[in-house]
């Protein structure tokens, strides 16, 4: 069984980030590195059962709580400054691509869900760093904000963006499976906050990415839950609309909810996963 590790990562403003590695048994050499970005409110070590799925794939994992999430610092659900998030992946993927991809000469697979899968793909779509696959699991592309909401948040953005209110996520709705609901609900390392300028940056930056979409050149694999009550599906689909073909993959999951690799029975998720990752980063041939 591998041997998950974590340890502090600190960035360059002092503040320390929980680091997550789930390495290769007998540092067996992997097909790739899979780099995970959580969603709004949860915690990367969520993501140990897929981390391990990848594990058995040949794919080394790492994954990081974002600040103010999980065991990193930062009061829970705020941002110093609007790109603090992206500022924070640059960090931690520079080190991942310096440490564990460039020396095993393997691609470096970004993988982001909802709220992490929108700051992946602004990420891409800005062009801050270098990767070479991206998978989008149900991103925060399109959040249902109504116009008073926005106004609010706009108001709160300009003159308390620190201030936080409760995400009003329904975690009923993340996953058919009682159990998964279940535990997300007892999960001590799981919050309901979020700021004025968390609310900004979710809700401005998804029609960025779906403006940049007919542009997109980074291989992205995108998967997305028909029956999502946590974003809008619409945000994902006018994204494969407008993208092209031969560079992003969309698949939609009707009837799942949000958290489609937690659902009830997943395995069509991860096998499109497989499949597409398959393609990105081939098993060496036998010699």
């Amino acid at each position: 069984m591998t041997d998950t590790t974590q340890a502090p990562f600190t960035l360059r403003d002092g503040l320390n980030l929980a680091l997550y590695d789930w390495p290769l048994p007998m540092r067996r050499r992997p097909r790739g590195v899979v780099l995970i970005v959580h969603g709004l409110g949860e915690h990367a070590w969520r993501y140990d059962a897929m981390a391990r799925r990848l594990n058995e794939w040949g794919f080394v994992v790492r994954a990081f709580d974002q600040r103010g999430h999980g065991d990193s610092g930062g009061a829970q659900g705020v941002l110093p400054d609007d790109d603090a998030l992206l500022d924070d992946l640059e960090e931690v993927l520079d080190d991942t691509r310096r440490h564990i991809a460039e020396p095993w000469a393997c691609p470096l697979i970004l993988l982001g869900h909802s709220m992490g899968g929108l700051v992946s793909a602004t990420f891409v779509q800005r062009g801050i760093g270098k990767v070479d696959g991206l998978v989008l699991s149900s991103p925060a592309l399109k959040t249902g904000m109504g116009a008073l909401q926005r106004k609010l948040v706009g108001l709160l953005y300009r003159y308390a963006p620190n201030k936080t209110l409760s995400n009003g996520l329904d975690a009923s709705k993340i996953s058919h499976n009682p159990t998964t609901v279940a535990a997300y609900q007892r999960d001590r390392r799981v919050h309901d906050r979020i700021s004025a300028r968390l609310a900004h940056f979710i809700d401005s930056n998804g029609p960025r990415v779906l403006a940049a979409a007919p542009a997109w050149s980074v291989p992205t694999l995108l998967m997305y839950a028909g029956d999502d009550h946590l974003v809008k599906p619409e945000g994902s689909r006018a994204f494969a609309a407008g993208a092209p073909r031969n560079t992003v993959h969309a698949q939609a999951f009707e009837g799942l909810y949000h958290e489609i690799f937690n659902e009830a029975d997943p395995s069509a998720v991860f096998g499109t996963l497989k499949a597409w990752l398959d393609v990105q980063a081939p098993l060496p041939r036998a010699a």
